[in-house]
């Protein structure tokens, strides 16, 4: 079994009631988090999780909203874990993942500094070991395995896709993407697809050209609902709603995605779990 968790399911505009994008998946007795939006460790708290008890962050691209508290998962993560020899954060990421967490390691070198003049037993910076990846395999650790391959998010690139399988089950997260060839394939008979979503149809009424630009690199409902069709997947997964999905309106998001759709929809709000299971 698969346990997937939207940590937070918001946009880029500050929601009071939704974090930034964030998934947390577990399986086979790890913890990953799928990109780390604002808010991510309040949302991680509320389900009794602290960031000490992370295997590896994975992370789908680089834009601000998907990275916003790295440095908060990245220091809290160091002052929270007591082992004498801590363990290296695994962060697995596009081309370029390198370089935002040296200047986020960089930006908050003075807080770094003072920690470790104040506290005897932290003598060297947050532990990271850092990973770069277009397509292949990326984890194989403890009957859990990890594959990613490239996304659509143009300009945005490049742009993964993870797919993460354990005791039978498997689970993809697309991040923000238009409908492409390699998401098909890498979602092909997937248990769960786990989709960043906008509803197009509101957007492209909007008056503000750089809003109504987001249509064109993200996947709608329909547009994700196809994809997990054509790839043959169990179970949808939404996050990440453009606009922020209000109370209420959950069955206007299910009724688009049913059009295109035939298996199981999942959506909700911040801490909505998922429980996925391989198929009989």
């Amino acid at each position: 079994m698969i346990d997937i968790t939207l940590l937070g399911t918001g946009s880029p505009i500050p929601d009071p009631d939704r974090a930034g994008p964030s998934t947390l998946v577990r399986a086979g007795g790890q913890a990953f988090l799928v990109d780390c939006g604002r808010g991510v460790l309040q949302r991680m708290a509320a389900i009794g999780l602290g960031a000490n008890a992370l295997s590896a962050l994975l992370l789908t691209h680089l834009h601000s909203d998907h990275i916003a508290d790295l440095g908060d998962v990245l220091i809290t993560r160091w002052v929270t874990t007591f082992a004498p020899e801590p363990v290296p954060l695994p962060i697995i990421g596009p081309p370029g993942t390198a370089d935002v967490v040296e200047a986020t390691l960089k930006a908050f070198g003075h807080d770094i500094g003072y920690r470790i003049a104040h506290h005897a037993d932290l003598t060297a910076g947050p532990a990271v070991d850092v990973h770069e990846y277009t397509e292949g395999a990326v984890w194989d650790r403890d009957g859990v395995s990890i594959r990613v391959t490239p996304t659509d998010h143009r300009p945005v690139t490049p742009t993964i896709g993870f797919r993460i399988e354990s005791g039978g089950a498997s689970v993809v997260l697309a991040g923000d993407t238009v409908p492409c060839e390699s998401l098909d394939q890498l979602a092909s008979a997937a248990d769960a697809l786990v989709h960043t979503v906008i509803r197009k149809d509101i957007v492209a009424q909007l008056p503000q050209q750089r809003i109504r630009d987001i249509c064109d690199y993200h996947s709608s409902v329909e547009q994700a609902a196809d994809t997990a069709q054509r790839a043959g997947v169990a179970t949808l997964v939404l996050t990440h709603y453009v606009p922020g999905m209000v109370s209420g309106q959950e069955d206007q998001w299910r009724t688009l995605a049913a059009g295109a759709f035939d298996g199981r929809i999942e959506l909700g709000d911040d801490l909505h779990r998922v429980e996925i299971h391989p198929r009989t």
